[in-house]
């Protein structure tokens, strides 16, 4: 099987399993952080075979939809690579990138990196931030039945993995407690550069939620 043959085939794994995900972690999250890693991974020196992969395959089985459960992920995708029959070292890279893509919380160390990972992380982070971050962040409050904001709840910028993992809070203070921590948190050059005018955007759009919050023009 060629190199081409193994991405369609992934696609169409891919695509199958997450028919019925909720609509910011679905088939066009993963389609937007594939296209975003082969636009950053052509200023970077990188195995784009290893890099469609993983962007293909980083959130098979995202924990938050599976009691979070981090395993989940990671070993779809390993029987999925190996009855492709691909050398155990591109299963293991890929898997890797699969464990340790997330955000955590921001206060978790990661465990592996590799120039792979790090354009992955950044058009995964990309997708979080600007109008389409905006758009998903809604939308999975929404799913979660949460408030949109609640002056008397202050955002927590020092929660553990366990606690961010498990907050119930309204859904502004999730831009506060993850989307603007991640244009500093950017690899590669491409990905901060990016990362600058959907910083902006967000923050043009939080000064325009509170003014229409406090009934001010």
């Amino acid at each position: 099987m060629t190199k081409e043959q193994i991405i369609h085939k992934t696609v169409d794994f891919v695509k199958n399993t997450l028919r019925d995900a909720e609509g910011g972690h679905d088939w066009f999250h993963i389609e937007r952080v594939f296209k975003t890693s082969k636009t950053i991974a052509r200023s970077e020196k990188v195995d784009v075979f290893i890099v469609s992969l993983g962007a293909l395959l980083h959130d098979i089985a995202d924990s938050k939809f599976h009691n979070g459960d981090e395993t989940i992920g990671p070993k779809i995708a390993r029987n999925f690579l190996e009855s492709l029959q691909l050398e155990k070292d591109i299963v293991n890279h890929v898997v890797l990138i699969i464990e340790n893509i997330s955000f955590k919380g921001g206060n978790t160390k990661q465990k592996f990196t590799s120039p792979e990972l790090n354009v992955i992380q950044d058009a995964d982070r990309l997708d979080a931030i600007g109008a389409i971050g905006i758009a998903r962040c809604f939308n999975y409050g929404g799913f979660k039945n949460r408030t949109l904001y609640d002056p008397e709840i202050v955002p927590n910028l020092n929660m553990t993995k366990e606690e961010y993992k498990s907050s119930t809070a309204p859904t502004i203070n999730h831009f506060y407690e993850k989307l603007l921590l991640l244009k500093d948190r950017m690899n590669t050059e491409t990905g901060r550069e990016m990362a600058e005018k959907r910083h902006l955007f967000m923050e043009s759009f939080l000064e325009e939620f509170f003014k229409e919050w406090e009934g001010r023009h």
